[in-house]
């Protein structure tokens, strides 16, 4: 009912904002719909299915009735040959959903800029940090791990405010509902089980979700020689611990997923050179139960842009200071102890190419992905994806070694 009523508020106050001053205000819009089909080459032990189809439709919209006061909204529609989408024809707005949902509100904010102040309200992306592919001080980011390795990012509601003072910047985070990262669907391939019959069912339990707020504050210089900042957080971890149950009767296991509060205290800097940007993020996670990891998490990467080409490349590690879970689900963790590397090139306008892997420092696993794009005209666009998966079935990449897959998109924006 809360989030219906949001919405409302949104709406109307974007209708009568437009209204007040047709002459003054912008309106702009941009979508795109997009088709895809996966191929997995191997079938898993809990998944025989190895074609996925996917339809994605987005439709963002930015009203801006006068210069101090802009409104954004975004709506979701989605479509799947594999079950991983809800039935209902619902509008939702939590992004809480165990699957994606068909229709959703993708983002719906206000933001107001005056002087050195900008407000922004209500559903929206926050993103902190500076490192890529694992960034450690990121934690108003949930993400949808239905595939793990391809996450696209969930936006949080709350109210964000910035003072821009000169070279430092202030900025305040409160998110007075809790948003978690989506997890794998427990009977499809990105949950993966041991190879062979397991002879009991496995089954997903509703997960009881934090009541609390969250808050964070973070402090950015922008210097002439470097940049650097420092965040606090106190919230809770979007990404589960697990607490699995083995049951006789019925004969099965129930899996819950259990978001303990944390807080981390982080900083990040980066200092260009005459060859690269040296780059560096680090966070420390505590926490108060008994029942949960205390580690620092962190990365070390240099990134160089040469003509067409640019180049990413690092190392995110991690030290544990507290062991406490038996089980979580923690991409950023599984991604630590890695060597990462990022690189693209612009071939010209209309075709791209891109290369991303992580390398586990044993070689216990490994990630590899390659990819072509190219548009043609000003509304479509093709793309090509082959990743390949590897490494032993103990190591958070290796588990997913079946998983390797092509994907083939065709996208129509408008």
């Amino acid at each position: 009912m809360v989030d219906r009523l949001l919405v409302c508020v949104f709406f109307v106050a974007i209708v009568v904002s437009s209204a007040i001053d047709g002459s003054a205000q912008t309106i702009s819009q941009r979508g795109f719909v997009d088709g895809s089909t996966v191929v997995y080459p191997q079938t898993t032990a809990n998944d025989d299915v190895r074609v996925v189809g996917d339809v994605l439709g987005r439709e963002d919209a930015i009203v801006k009735p006068a210069v101090w006061i802009q409104f954004a909204a975004g709506l979701d529609f989605r479509a799947n040959s594999h079950g991983q989408v809800d039935d209902s024809w619902e509008l939702d707005f939590s992004d809480r959903t165990r699957l994606r949902p068909r229709l959703s509100v993708r983002r719906l904010s206000a933001t107001l800029h005056r002087g050195p102040f900008t407000i922004d309200v209500g559903k929206q992306f926050i993103r902190w940090g500076k490192t890529d592919i694992v960034t450690p001080t990121d934690r108003f980011a949930p993400r949808d791990f239905l595939n793990v390795i391809d996450a696209e990012f969930l936006a949080v509601t709350g109210v964000r405010g910035t003072v821009q003072a000169g070279h430092e910047t202030f900025d305040a985070v409160w998110v007075p509902r809790f948003t978690p990262s989506r997890m794998p669907i427990v009977d499809q391939r990105w949950t993966p089980v041991p190879a062979g019959p397991i002879g009991i069912a496995i089954v997903d339990v509703a997960a009881p979700f934090p009541d609390g707020a969250q808050s964070g504050l973070r402090w950015s210089h922008l210097g002439r020689a470097i940049e650097y900042s420092a965040s606090f957080f106190d919230g809770f971890n979007h990404l589960p611990n697990i607490a699995a149950d083995v049951q006789t009767f019925p004969s099965q296991i129930t899996v819950a997923r259990v978001y303990p509060a944390i807080r981390t205290y982080g900083v990040d800097a980066a200092v260009p050179i005459r060859w690269f940007t040296i780059k560096g993020e680090a966070a420390y996670f505590t926490s108060r139960s008994v029942d949960t990891d205390e580690y620092v998490l962190y990365v070390l990467q240099l990134e160089r842009q040469s003509g067409e080409w640019v180049f990413i490349g690092g190392y995110a590690g991690e030290a544990l200071t507290t062991r406490g879970a038996v089980l979580t689900f923690a991409p950023d963790r599984g991604l630590s102890r890695s060597i990462v590397a990022r690189a693209s090139y612009t071939i010209d306008p209309n075709r791209r190419i891109a290369f991303e892997t992580a390398v586990r420092e044993n070689g216990s696993g490994v990630y590899a992905k390659a990819e072509y794009s190219q548009a043609r005209g000003q509304h479509w666009r093709a793309t090509l994806t082959g990743v390949l998966i590897a490494g032993d079935e103990t190591d958070f990449l290796g588990q997913y070694e079946r998983n390797s897959h092509a994907r083939v998109a065709l996208r129509y924006s408008f």
